[in-house]
């Protein structure tokens, strides 16, 4: 896949923007793991980390060179103090030749690898501005920055087509297209999920956070209407109190199953590759991590119609949908409970989507082109 090195210089790339490496804690860090791992032969790679996360800070892992920068207090200023930090230490002390940047938050940095004449590239990632969760400045900020990414960055990255579309219709800005990916997994200690009382095809699962962004509320009252005898398991929660979550936990039932985080990797592929069905409620993003993994588990979808799960599950071949509110849930689960062989069809062909599209070698290959190609056609800064 990718050439040694071997007696030459390899250039030098940094990824500004997650919260490090080779920890996982959401789809950032999982794309920096799984991508630039791949990487490592051909580039020097180097990773900004939030310094607070890390007791132990090696200086390499895995081949992978890593700074801790500081960051202060708080869900949305910590991430752009410790972006600018890194940006400054990415101009002054280490040089490189491409900075990548995850998320638009990071967008006004762009005006100093601009000034400085850095080549960078920044991933577009989701709907920001529009999330529940960024009302108000949260929301003006993440459009403003987004938008000013367009003007800065020598390189915008969308994970989907359709995202490409949003930033042509909604700032005029061409970019390219680079997804995410998923390995494959089969399950083979089917007796795991035993321990929320389940059995193989006795239950839909929901995977993520309890935020309104993934709808888990219109899924649940939904389900609640539905004729099953399935079962509805969510796995994840919030780190934090919360009204809206703990609303939704206030529904568990002998059918309505919360589990919590669950942090067993094992028994977490084991909910997945086992479920009747997945529930994908997230609407606001480009190419999901989390409806990848599912489909990389062999799950049959059910989703919220959007262009985005459209574009993944190549419209109905490897999914079903369901529009915003309880009554098309209902009615869709009774539908895919009267429908076992296409569900079974689904469950059985689901993987094929992943290896056909969205394998992380395939993606690797992408940033090693993009790379590549912005290092040598000397993109203007």
């Amino acid at each position: 896949m990718f050439k040694k090195n071997r007696g030459k210089t390899k250039n030098k790339i940094a990824i500004i923007g997650s919260r490090g490496y080779p920890h996982v804690y959401s789809g950032y860090e999982t794309f920096v793991k799984e991508t630039f791992e791949l990487l490592s032969e051909a580039y020097e790679i180097h990773v900004y980390c939030h310094s607070h996360l890390f007791d132990e800070q090696p200086k390499e892992v895995n081949g992978i060179f890593l700074h801790y920068i500081p960051t202060v207090k708080g869900k949305g200023f910590g991430q752009l103090f410790n972006s600018f930090i890194s940006t400054l230490h990415a101009i002054f002390i280490e040089k490189y030749d491409v900075i990548l940047y995850v998320n638009t938050a990071n967008g006004p940095f762009g005006l100093l690898t601009k000034l400085f004449r850095v080549r960078t590239a920044i991933i577009t990632d989701g709907l920001e501005w529009l999330r529940p969760k960024w009302k108000g400045i949260g929301s003006t900020y993440f459009y403003w920055a987004s938008k000013l990414a367009t003007k800065v960055f020598d390189v915008l990255i969308s994970d989907s087509k359709e995202m490409q579309r949003v930033y042509r219709d909604e700032f005029d800005a061409d970019s390219i297209v680079i997804a995410y990916g998923a390995h494959e997994r089969f399950s083979d200690k089917t007796n795991k999920i035993k321990k929320f009382g389940l059995e193989k095809n006795s239950y839909y699962l929901i995977v993520g956070r309890m935020i309104p962004d993934n709808n888990a509320d219109i899924i649940v009252n939904g389900f609640k209407k539905a004729e099953t005898n399935k079962k509805l398991v969510i796995v994840g929660d919030v780190p934090y109190k919360d009204d809206y979550a703990d609303k939704l936990k206030a529904q568990a039932s002998d059918k309505i199953i919360f589990t919590g985080y669950v942090y067993d990797q094992e028994l977490l592929m084991e909910l997945y590759a086992n479920a009747y069905v997945y529930i994908h409620g997230h609407e606001y993003g480009g190419t999901n991590p989390t409806l990848l993994k599912a489909l990389a588990y062999g799950c049959s979808i059910l989703a919220l119609d959007t262009p985005f799960s459209r574009e993944v599950l190549n419209d109905e071949e490897y999914g079903t949908y369901f529009k915003k509110e309880p009554k098309s849930i209902a009615n869709a689960v009774q539908r895919l409970d009267s429908e076992p062989q296409r569900v079974f069809s689904q469950q059985k062909n689901s993987r094929k989507r992943i290896r056909n599209t969205y394998t992380w070698g395939q993606i690797a290959d992408e940033y090693d082109r993009l790379f590549t190609n912005m290092i040598n056609k000397n993109i203007s800064c």
